[in-house]
């Protein structure tokens, strides 16, 4: 059983900095991709952050300029650190990891959410 541990989040003013981090503890034999994803109010979720295999980064575009991610392949850990937060950027972000746990399924993994909250 994997279950993603994500820390971070928090409030802060706009033009404000915030750091999400994502673990995956667990049993599993690969990580194939591993970032983040938000769902802001009456929104789809969409994809912000993510490091695919063999350390592609992918940006959703409300991200490109502003956000950088960063992966540990020793902890696995994924790192998303945010700038210049705007008030649109207000949103419930999740950890996602796409996980080999028994070859050769492959396998989403979601975490609970932390709430990022931009205000003027």
């Amino acid at each position: 059983q994997v279950q993603l541990v994500e820390s971070g989040g928090g409030s802060v003013q706009t033009g404000g900095s915030l750091t999400l981090s994502c673990e995956a503890p667990g049993n599993f034999l690969e990580i194939n991709g591993m970032g983040w994803y938000r769902r802001r109010q009456g929104k789809e979720r969409e994809l912000v952050a993510v490091v695919r295999t063999g350390g592609r980064k992918d940006y959703g575009e409300p991200a490109k300029g502003r956000f950088t991610v960063f992966r540990d392949n020793e902890r696995d850990t994924v790192t998303l650190q945010m700038i210049n937060l705007q008030e649109e950027d207000t949103a419930v972000s999740y950890c996602n990891a796409n996980l080999i746990v028994q070859a050769p399924m492959q396998r989403d993994y979601w975490g609970q959410g932390t709430e990022v909250t931009v205000s003027a």
